[in-house]
């Protein structure tokens, strides 16, 4: 795998991503939460600790074990992106909660994620390989590439909000192009294993994204009797950022095999939301 792609390409997409965020942000996004708490804190609920719950019971009840596993845990613990407020914007779901949903859950994981990632290091990797979590400097990265830029990003939109506007299309194209380079690039390196890989991981992945998204859309249908906030907590836990997935488990652990389950996922999720949309959109129009 090219290295000037993981340790600069990687990085510079994923900060790009948050900035996208940041550019679509503004006070009143988190206002938002302080007015409709409720929708808020059961789509974060359903992101931070069901998602991770729902990873775990999808390895187990699959079989999926060692570096597969941890791959398939890091990308659960991952937040939405810029991805997640596109289709809940063509899904005619509530735009403005996921927005805040992505930025407030973007300012958590750093927070999270490497602890967690660390835990499922030690619980599923297997005895004959050794790998270490830096937790220390992932908390550090992950606080430079995915808070920082969406910072920059707010502070753009709220003095250049045109800019903004204009920009955000063009940095979710350049996004999606190095995701798709880097899924490429962990395709030549595994080779022969690749079919391996891909048929011991698959099923588990696109089970834990169905199941998600069901989930999801079962908790907020329950909880809130909303139309537009059901569509969107759906699609916020069914889209994940799997850019920052790769960048854990290629850039901090170099382990291209960890790197199958969020590059299927990557993948996969466009498939299912588009079909999700699809139906939304079709629902929506119904007299």
């Amino acid at each position: 795998m090219p290295s000037d792609l993981i340790e600069i390409g990687l990085p510079i997409a994923l900060i790009l991503i948050m900035a996208g965020v940041g550019l679509s942000l503004t006070r009143a996004d988190f206002r938002r939460v302080y007015h409709q708490p409720k929708s808020f804190f059961i789509g974060a609920i359903c992101q931070l600790i069901l998602l991770p719950v729902l990873a775990v019971a999808t390895i187990a009840l699959t079989g999926l074990s060692g570096e597969l596993a941890i791959g398939l845990f890091i990308l659960a613990l991952c937040p939405g992106g810029t991805t997640s407020n596109l289709y809940t914007y063509l899904a005619k779901g509530d735009v403005g909660l996921s927005v805040s949903l992505t930025a407030v859950v973007g300012f958590i994981t750093p927070f999270t994620l490497p602890f967690l990632a660390a835990w499922a290091i030690g619980y599923y990797g297997q005895n004959n390989t050794l790998i270490e979590f830096p937790v220390l400097k992932a908390w550090l990265q992950l606080i430079v590439v995915g808070v920082v830029p969406v910072l920059v990003g707010m502070a753009i939109n709220s003095k250049w909000p045109e800019f903004a506007k204009k920009a955000s299309p063009y940095i979710s194209r350049f996004s999606v192009a190095v995701l798709l380079l880097v899924i490429i690039s962990i395709c030549i390196k595994l080779e022969d294993k690749l079919v391996d890989y891909l048929v011991l991981a698959g099923p588990a992945v696109i089970a834990l994204n169905l199941v998600s998204m069901l989930a999801g859309f079962i908790v907020a249908r329950t909880f809130l009797h909303q139309v537009m906030q059901t569509r969107t907590i759906t699609l916020e836990v069914g889209l994940q950022n799997g850019t920052l997935a790769l960048l854990v488990t290629t850039g901090l652990l170099g382990n291209e095999v960890m790197s199958i389950a969020p590059s299927i996922y990557s993948l996969f999720m466009f498939v299912s939301a588009g079909l999700f949309t699809a139906w939304a959109i079709k629902t929506h129009d119904t007299p």
